[in-house]
């Protein structure tokens, strides 16, 4: 491995830090070691740009189903300034109820910030209607 993809596996380690971030003032911190200024998200719920954008989305989870976790499945797969992160995103106070599974393609810039993210989700959610979010 080489110190790039250290560098690289230790950014995501970050990335999901930010995810699992209850506080906001953490939530910020992360968001600003972890990603561009103009990091873009591309889900099946929309494309959503910046920072701020991926806080709320972060904020809205919480609201909607209450305590979420994000646990990596495997250990990414990082080359050539990209990353596959294969995660599944728990709900419930003890986080031990399995909302939906689904991998991540990051794409880190030069200086090792993410600059963007495609969401793909491998089992979505139970009654979640992709066709509703096109």
């Amino acid at each position: 491995m080489t110190d790039t993809s250290v560098q690289d596996l230790q950014q995501l380690d970050q990335y999901l830090r930010f995810w699992n971030a209850d506080d906001k003032a953490q939530q910020r911190l992360l968001a600003d070691t972890v990603f561009t200024e103009g990091v873009e998200y591309r889900a099946l719920v929309g494309l959503l740009t910046g920072r701020p954008a991926l806080i709320d989305l972060r904020h809205q989870f919480v609201a909607h189903l209450g305590a979420v976790t994000l646990r990596l499945r495997r250990t990414p797969e990082v080359h050539h300034r990209r990353a596959r992160v294969e995660w599944e995103l728990l709900t419930g106070e003890a986080g031990d109820t399995s909302f939906a599974t689904g991998t991540d393609i990051v794409q880190l810039d030069e200086d090792g910030r993410i600059s963007a993210v495609t969401v793909f989700l491998d089992r979505a959610p139970e009654g979640f209607d992709a066709a509703a979010h096109q």
